[in-house]
């Protein structure tokens, strides 16, 4: 039987990383598995509550362990802490599966996945149907972005997104399984020979585009990325990261934006990509003043992002770092 890795990571949710991991050991039943629960450094007793939930009765003899990273490098990083410390015994897995401290297996959902995987050996990971706890589907299937998808998803017009329709990132909810791009993290298996080909997360991001990126990297190696429906998946969203209330756009979205394009396409593609967006912002910006739309973007979205990328492509300037005070990041 194949080995599975599964890895919670936790940042300050420890009640919500112990139901979490309580619905993955119900679903691990049957399986070769053991689950790893990652504390990115939460600095704020996380660890020691769940210390005391793991010593409950539902976890006693469960091939359960809880680590501490030593420091919150953001989201990739923090699942490498889990990767990198392998099986207990110290072997290596055959596949790694990552759930958010937010998200719920569903029935015979991580079996499905590890049968997809190794029933198909072409694909490289396989990830789950996302929906909200009541059933609402969440959009989890994406196209790798491109400067065209840029200017689509900033124009925000029919018109516009109908002829661009082949380079929209979200992809219709999908009603069979199928290959995509690159799929959301929140549910998501990999195989620990892609992972051994192509490296773990670029921990240059600190919060999104790391599985967009990983994705890019496994394709670019020959594997594909499948969206397995009948692998469904419970999952709140934004509880550590607060992205529903951003009233700006942190820094450390705009740092992990640049960074994809620019190691992935080169700095010019990133120029351009930024340049296709502002177009299409500014599209966006008059017909919200003629036809008096509601704002859709964080406070001064536009002028962040100009800045920001112009002081990356300055000659000798240093990186922008992160402000990755403004989140709790997992």
């Amino acid at each position: 039987m194949p080995r599975l890795l599964v890895i919670s990571l936790n940042y300050r949710t420890p009640e919500m990383t112990l139901r979490s991991a309580r619905a993955a050991l119900h679903e691990m039943a049957g399986l070769e598995a053991e689950l790893i629960i990652v504390d990115n450094d939460s600095a704020d007793g996380s660890f020691e509550t769940m210390q005391a939930g793991l010593a409950e009765p539902w976890a006693q003899g469960a091939p359960i362990r809880l680590i501490r990273s030593d420091r919150n490098g953001g989201f990739g990083a923090g699942n490498n802490v889990g990767i990198r410390a392998g099986w207990s015994d110290g072997s290596r897995p055959d596949y790694i599966f990552l759930l958010n401290s937010d998200a719920f297996p569903g029935p015979g959902s991580l079996r499905r996945l590890l049968d997809h995987l190794e029933t198909h050996p072409k694909a490289g990971f396989a990830g789950s149907h996302i929906h909200g706890e009541d059933g609402t589907p969440h959009i989890s299937a994406f196209r790798f972005p491109s400067i065209l998808s840029e200017f689509e998803g900033a124009a925000r017009f029919g018109p516009i997104s109908r002829a661009l329709r082949a380079y929209k990132v979200p992809l219709d909810q999908p009603e069979t399984m199928r290959r995509v791009d690159w799929l959301a993290g929140a549910s998501l298996m990999m195989r620990q020979d892609v992972l051994d080909r192509i490296g773990l997360f670029d921990e240059t991001f600190f919060l999104y585009f790391e599985e967009t990126e990983l994705c890019l990297r496994a394709a670019r190696a020959g594997y594909q990325t499948h969206y397995v429906k009948d692998s469904a998946v419970a999952h709140i969203g934004s509880v550590s990261t607060g992205m529903k209330r951003w009233q700006r756009i942190p820094g450390f979205w705009l740092d992990s934006r640049w960074h994809y394009f620019s190691k992935s396409h080169g700095r010019g593609y990133a120029a351009m990509a930024t340049l296709a967006h502002v177009a299409g912002g500014l599209l966006w910006r008059a017909r919200r003043v003629i036809q008096r739309k509601p704002a859709a973007d964080p406070a001064h979205f536009l002028r962040d992002m100009v800045i920001h990328d112009l002081r990356a492509l300055m000659p000798g300037a240093a990186r922008p770092t992160a402000s990755r005070s403004e989140i709790k990041a997992e």
